[in-house]
């Protein structure tokens, strides 16, 4: 850190010798110059009194003066870091970053003391998009700055750390790509070749647990390592680098159980890596943990545990072994602790000490909430949560255990309370933050989405976009990331709350349905069912038969003509799904809520067989359709806070761009048009009227909205999207909609696929619209034809006009089409009328009429017996009276 204070010894000489009176920017500097010569985690406070005093001076400030404050900011924020404060850290760097561009400033190297140090504590955390960013911004100053000191060396840098953001936020192939490109095309050195090396090899390790290219990828690792060392063992002050090319060794060597080897390699790895004085904690314990893990695979449970032991003293100051776990209110957000905490809890399933592992996930799953509540975006979001994903499988198969062992039914509602904290997650946090957020907050996160989506489109023109343009889109988004960070930081911590089932079992029985709730994991598809205040927990391994049977099933919908071409293949298939996901059977009720997981939702559930035959009539197979009413939600929370659908008169807001004359003509959507628009009031834009713009405006005055178009469900490079008349929209850019309809109507392909992600489901145009607001949507699982939608969608509508509930409606309009004469038995294929699903609330609201009616006419009962009672007791009266009066 020497250079970090060559720009102030000059002034910190004059003051000491008395030739220069202190001003702000002098006792700046001086107060820095007094902490760096006795650095110390409670010092930092004398840093901290000295930027209050300066900001709280109502003196105008110059940009010597506020530069004197960036340096104090990365200053404060390095030894934040060195003192394991790394929250601090990135709130420092962060605010120095902020003066320095809204200043405008200069005459200081913001990228080597500020932004390389923050994209690299931003990765620690988990804060991938936002460490992207921050590199990405130095890369482009590097490459666009014709005097910038020491280019090449940032520029490495810049490519290096963007490296380690793609490995760890799972995109190794783009790892792999960058370093393959630059150490083929730039000119480096032997050091710099060893440390991309070692980073290659690293992504070809990662990229080979992902089961891709396996043996390949192991092979390509090994090698890259070997070379790396090759380059590095000669070369001065490489101690460190040249220790994680052997700790990545260890570590390959570890998962193809060569321990003896493994352990030699984290040998020479530790004394390599102590030859660098003063190592940071942190980095301490992340070596400690290695050889904790080599430990426990070699079954040294003990060993193991001793080791995480020593962990927890370097990262928790307090920390008491008596306990083995750390107090919950000692953990702080630190991706180290939660590896080690995971690590703790394995151990304890070996030791077959399931209530502690429980206690050590736990832990976990707190820092996880932590973390959670540092990122702002949305893939860094998903990424922490498929990691709080995979630890709650495990979690569920020890509850179960726990079960069958205990007989103890809170178990299995405990697995559910767990299982749903991660059922789309981002989509619920999303929809409850933005009903409590502030006007500013909401503009805030508006703007950021639509840089984000500016990003987005201009990354899709490939090698014609402008850099430019999207460095810019970054900068902005960076300086709106951080106003809306200081808005979230004053708010309390989000804590996931946990869901009322008592709540859930009170709706279902209301709503006369059973709820299957599906959990995909790695090894198990777990399924929970829940009818009658009864809750049941079954599983099945999707290893070896359920994913490719799955699989098989879907393939039949990839084309129409599939189904057709092997209908008994169809059958015994559909047959086979149906009875492995071992849906419900003989139930009282009729109304069926799927919460689907995984490669499920994609699966229409309507079409599967429920009795095989051997019938090539389409109408008379046995369809789960027959037996259910079927409606789906992302996840419990939602259909329990679903709204009631309204009773109230329908208005339409029909989007119908038809694309006459081109290679996207819809012709039948014309029929679809004019048979909603007879039956419904509402407006109807058609071809030109149909941009986005006009639908945008007239979205909020609508309680339905149907859109009749094109969509895509894109790939892994291209997010879904929907086509208006004007231009194709990305599904994020359909979150800022700000609607609340009683119906969403995506009568278009492939409305509800798109990059599936664990946990969170698929990236679908559905999706967009759900972000939006909509609770209640019908929309299509794969590539629809265009006549029978039409005929489908007439057939959902009549019902409707009708008051049948919309999840009624659907299953309705299918069973409508199925006994249509009219419609070949060709066109009869599930292909045809099972694509469209139902997601939201099965309930109606109930009109306030109908208890006005029904008080008037209890009233008028009421009224009638009185009078009917007092006619009775009068006529009684008056016959006895005559008796009386006859025997006298």
């Amino acid at each position: 850190m020497t250079k970090l204070y060559c720009s102030i010894l000059f002034f910190s000489t004059l003051i000491l010798f008395g030739q220069k009176s202190l001003n702000s920017e002098d006792k700046i500097y001086n107060a820095i110059d007094v902490f760096v010569a006795n650095p110390s985690a409670k010092a930092l406070q004398n840093l901290t009194n000295t930027e209050t005093a300066f900001w709280k001076n109502a003196k105008p400030k110059t940009k010597d003066e506020l530069l004197a404050i960036v340096v104090l900011n990365c200053n404060k924020a390095y030894y934040e870091n060195q003192f394991g404060q790394t929250q601090k850290a990135i709130s420092s760097y962060e605010k120095a970053w902020q003066i320095y561009q809204k200043k405008q400033l200069s005459n200081y190297d913001i990228i080597e003391f500020c932004l390389k140090p923050l994209g690299n504590l931003y990765t620690v955390l988990g804060d991938y998009d936002n460490a992207e960013n921050i590199i990405k911004q130095y890369f482009f100053i590097v490459n666009t700055s014709k005097n910038y000191p020491e280019s090449q060396k940032q520029k490495f840098a810049a490519i290096l750390n963007l490296s380690n953001v793609y490995q760890s936020s799972g995109k190794t192939s783009l790892a792999i790509e960058l370093l393959e490109s630059t150490l083929k095309t730039e000119q480096l050195s032997n050091v710099q070749k060893g440390i991309l090396l070692n980073n290659l090899g690293n992504s070809y390790l990662l990229d080979s647990q992902k089961l891709v290219f396996v043996v390949n990828s192991r092979d390509n690792s090994e090698k890259a390592f070997e070379s790396s060392i090759q380059y590095l063992k000669n070369e001065k002050d490489q101690s460190e680098t040249l220790s994680n090319s052997y700790r990545n060794l260890a570590s390959l060597n570890r998962q193809w159980q060569n321990f003896d080897i493994a352990d030699s390699y984290l040998e020479k790895a530790e004394k390599l890596f102590f030859e660098t004085p003063n190592q940071q904690p942190r980095k301490i314990a992340k070596l400690y943990y290695e050889k904790a893990l080599l430990l426990f695979d070699e079954q040294k449970f003990d060993e193991s545990a001793k080791q995480i032991q020593a962990i927890f003293k370097i990262l928790i100051p307090n920390y008491n072994s008596k306990n083995i776990l750390p107090n919950e209110n000692e953990l702080y957000a630190e991706t180290v602790l939660i590896d080690v905490l995971d690590l703790q809890a394995e151990i304890f399933v070996r030791q077959n000490q399931l209530k502690k592992t429980l206690e050590a996930f736990r832990l976990s799953f707190r820092i996880e909430d932590l973390l959670m509540n540092l990122v702002v975006y949305e893939n860094s979001k998903i990424i922490t949560q498929i990691r709080a994903r995979n630890r709650t499988e495990k979690c569920i198969s020890i509850y179960d255990r726990l079960y069958q062992k205990e007989n103890k039914i809170e178990y299995l509602k405990e697995a559910f309370q767990l299982s749903e904290r991660t059922k789309s997650g981002i989509l619920k946090g999303y929809r409850s933050n933005i009903k409590s957020a502030s006007a500013e907050e909401k503009q805030l996160l508006q703007q950021l989405q639509n840089l984000n989506n500016v990003i987005l489109k201009e990354q899709q023109k490939g090698n014609s976009a402008n850099i430019s343009n999207i460095n810019s889109a970054i900068k902005k988004q960076n300086e709106l990331m951080l106003s809306l960070k200081k808005i979230e930081s004053e708010n309390l911590d989000y804590i996931p709350e946990n869901f009322d089932l008592k709540a859930l079992f009170s709706k279902l029985e209301k709503d006369k349905a059973v709820m299957v709730y599906y959990f995909m994991g790695s090894e198990f598809l777990y399924y929970f069912t829940l009818q009658k205040n009864r809750i049941t927990l079954n599983h099945i391994y999707i290893t070896d038969t359920a994913i490719p049977t799955i699989a098989t099933f879907l393939d039949y919908f990839n084309s129409s003509n599939n189904i057709i071409n092997n209908i008994s293949g169809y059958n015994h298939t559909g047959y086979d799904v149906y009875h492995m996901l071992k849906l419900p059977q003989n139930t009282i009720h009729k109304n069926l809520i799927i919460i689907p997981d995984g490669i499920l939702n994609f699966l229409p559930f309507e079409a599967l067989i429920t009795k095989e035959s051997s019938t090539t009539n389409f109408a008379k197979m046995h369809y789960l359709l027959n037996d259910f009413k079927i409606g789906y939600n992302t996840s419990a929370s939602f259909y329990l806070n679903s709204k009631p659908v309204s009773n109230s008169e329908k208005t339409v807001l029909g989007v119908f761009p038809v694309f006459e004359k081109t290679a996207f003509e819809l012709g039948y959507s014309k029929n679809e048009l004019e048979s909603i628009r007879s039956s419904f009031k509402g407006k109807y834009l058609e071809n030109a009227q149909a941009s986005f713009a006009n639908f945008k405006n007239n979205a909020n005055q609508y309680s339905i909205l149907h859109l009749s178009t094109h969509a895509s469900s894109g790939d892994i490079e291209t997010p879904a999207s929907i086509k208006f008349y004007d231009q194709e929209i990305l599904y994020s850019e359909l979150y800022n909609l700000n609607i609340n309809p009683d119906l969403v109507v995506l009568s278009a392909c492939e409305t509800g696929i798109g990059k599936l992600y664990k946990a969170e489901g698929a990236m679908s145009v559905a999706r967009g619209f759900q972000f939006a607001g909509a609770q209640n949507l019908l929309f299509s699982l794969w590539k629809v034809n265009d006549y029978t939608t039409s005929v489908f969608m007439t057939d959902f509508y009549k019902n409707i006009k009708n008051n049948v509930p919309y999840f009624e409606a659907n299953a309705n309009a299918k069973l409508d089409f199925l006994n249509d004469k009219s419609i070949s038995n060709a066109k009869k294929s599930p292909y045809y009328w099972s694509s469209f699903v139902y997601y939201g609330s099965i309930a109606a609201e109930e009109k306030p009429s109908n208890y006005i009616f029904y008080m008037i006419s209890l009233l008028a009962v009421i009224g009638l017996f009185l009078v009917f009672n007092h006619y009775r007791k009068w006529k009684i009266f008056t016959r006895f009276s005559k008796k009386r009066n006859t025997k006298k």
